[in-house]
């Protein structure tokens, strides 16, 4: 399975700019996703991180590792696009940053469900770039009802 712009817009509710997945490569659902993040110079963050070497911020990479997360898990839930759920980035364990991403650079997400109890999700997650490891982390996220 693969998603387009318009399929993920209907599972996260991230907008620009702070929307980090581009396109979904590939899905086994309650397993594992690989995503796509374009990282393009036209980023506001660049403006400020850094001016003389754009840089991508770690905490961004690891916001596109849980967005990636997020996609996976609703799309495992069977929810619709309907559905009146939001998926919470909840912790973030043993982070590690192994190089930096540039303006050009296209990030590869890769998260592996590794437990799901009740309303909580654990992923061994990692970005690359061209086959290079940029970060790895593992992350929990969490189901949480939207309060109408």
């Amino acid at each position: 399975m693969d998603l387009s712009i318009n399929e993920i817009l209907k599972r996260l509710p991230h907008r620009y700019p702070f929307l980090f997945v581009d396109k979904i490569e590939e899905v086994v659902l309650g397993e594992s996703l690989i995503a796509i993040k374009n990282v393009s110079i036209n980023e506001p963050y660049f403006m400020g991180h850094f001016p003389q070497r754009p840089v991508m911020p770690g905490v961004l990479i690891i916001e596109a590792l849980a967005q990636a997360c997020g996609v996976l898990t609703f799309i495992s839930a069977q929810a619709g696009p309907e559905h009146e759920a939001l998926y919470y980035l909840a912790g973030v364990n043993d982070a590690r940053f192994k190089r930096v991403v540039e303006p050009g650079d296209t990030l590869r997400l890769h998260v592996k469900m590794t437990k799901h109890k009740l309303d909580l999700w654990k992923f061994d997650t990692f970005a690359e770039v061209n086959g290079e490891l940029a970060c790895s982390a593992e992350l929990i996220n969490v189901r949480r009802e939207i309060k109408k």
